[in-house]
């Protein structure tokens, strides 16, 4: 099994081959137990949603990573891989916008 950098790292990559838009990494790991990172991104239409999806997932498994589970597959609007320790969300942008997972995740600004 790879390392979580590496593994990081591979999702990154398929997020640049398939042209990715806006891809961000969130630590979440000492706010939640589902996971310690959120990987988010992009894409302009549900083709690319999903070959977004594809490449990450083809590219995963290639590495020895299955995926645990997939969810929004049918629609191409939010697609989550679940690595288990890295969830995957795959957003058409307007998905990503209105949903706006990283007002929901980020952190809490420190009071001066």
């Amino acid at each position: 099994m790879k390392e979580q950098k590496e593994k990081l790292q591979i999702i990154l990559d398929a997020c640049e081959d398939k042209k990715g838009i806006d891809t961000q990494v969130l630590e979440i790991g000492h706010r939640s137990s589902i996971g310690d990172y959120f990987v988010i991104v992009s894409g302009n239409s549900a083709i690319q949603v999903g070959a977004l999806a594809d490449e990450i997932d083809d590219k995963m498994a290639k590495a020895g990573c299955p995926r645990l589970n997939m969810e929004g597959q049918s629609s191409g609007r939010w697609i989550i891989l679940d690595y288990g320790d890295i969830i995957v969300h795959v957003f058409h942008k307007e998905e990503r916008e209105y949903y706006g997972l990283e007002r929901l995740w980020q952190e809490p600004k420190e009071e001066e």
